[in-house]
């Protein structure tokens, strides 16, 4: 409870006696190229993979001749949209991002830099986090909708090159009965979990105290906080909404 009532406080900061908007602009759009473009490689590599997977796993364990083929590609879009893109890419992010976030602050921290901004009267939470929890709450849905598609045409190119259903049937099977309100909550969820990425791995970051030993731990620490915070709010999101 300590560390929750710490972590409320901090978040706290980031909107009190902040810096004229003008002077994030630029910050934020350092911390897009940071968060979420030089993110794109592993979420592309990553998305066609567990598409891939998925529909061959799936077609492999549909045995009964009274299952259509076409539900391969339905079985796919649901798993992508619901759970693989927003959650599964989460994991990857928190351990990419997260990871390198902390890392970043915790020494910035221990070589006192923070408290070189603190001297000068600027609110050090808040020029140094805000902007990364802005980028990381727009960039990381936009990482969700390239995952979705990447995991869809991975599937796409495993099940009609495998041979287990024609290119038409995986079509109409991604086409069928699809509701819009999965996707609305897959984006839903995306803003959820970016904020708890990047708002946990800073805070990990900004109270490192120590040495070079403290900033690798406020690394992990915030890599394992973060998956753990993210799979909760799964769950609670899928109770509320599903």
């Amino acid at each position: 409870m300590k560390s929750l009532g710490r972590y409320l406080m901090f978040m706290g900061r980031l909107f009190v006696n902040r810096e004229p908007f003008k002077v994030y602009i630029r910050l934020f759009f350092d911390e897009c190229i940071l968060i979420g473009i030089d993110s794109l490689v592993i979420v592309i590599i990553v998305s066609i993979f567990i598409g891939a997977v998925m529909a061959v796993q799936t077609a492999v364990n549909l045995v009964s001749p009274f299952i259509p083929d076409y539900v391969i590609g339905q079985i796919v879009r649901e798993m992508t949209i619901l759970e693989v893109a927003p959650t599964f890419t989460a994991i990857v992010f928190a351990g990419k991002v997260g990871s390198n976030i902390a890392g970043g602050l915790g020494t910035m921290k221990i070589t006192e830099q923070v408290d070189a901004l603190e001297v000068m009267g600027v609110n050090s939470a808040s020029y140094l986090v805000l902007p990364k929890v802005l980028a990381g709450i727009v960039m990381y849905p936009m990482l969700v909708v390239i995952s979705a598609f990447l995991a869809i045409y991975g599937g796409y190119l495993a099940g009609t090159l495998a041979g287990f259903l024609t290119e038409q049937e995986y079509i109409y099977g991604i086409r069928v009965d699809f509701m819009e309100y999965t996707a609305f909550f897959a984006l839903l969820k995306s803003f959820v979990f970016a904020f708890l990425i990047v708002s946990i791995s800073a805070y990990k970051g900004y109270h490192t105290e120590g040495g070079a030993l403290e900033v690798g731990k406020a690394s992990t620490s915030a890599v394992t906080n973060s998956c753990i915070a993210v799979l909760i709010a799964d769950f609670f999101l899928a109770q509320l909404l599903v």
